[in-house]
């Protein structure tokens, strides 16, 4: 059974926030903060991981 990842990655402090799942956090964080991914977490510049649990 495969494990998944909930996620909270913010802009800055008291900034904008997003909240995510994925199976691959690593990944998924590396694709953020190097704006691989288009949409709302590159316009807002949301790349800052802050919270993730199983």
């Amino acid at each position: 059974m495969k494990q998944y990842y909930v996620y909270i990655l913010a802009s800055k402090k008291n900034g904008t926030l997003y909240i995510g799942v994925t199976n691959n956090l690593i990944k998924r964080v590396y694709e953020h903060k190097n704006n691989f991914v288009e949409g709302f977490a590159q316009k807002y510049d949301v790349n800052k991981l802050m919270y993730y649990e199983c």
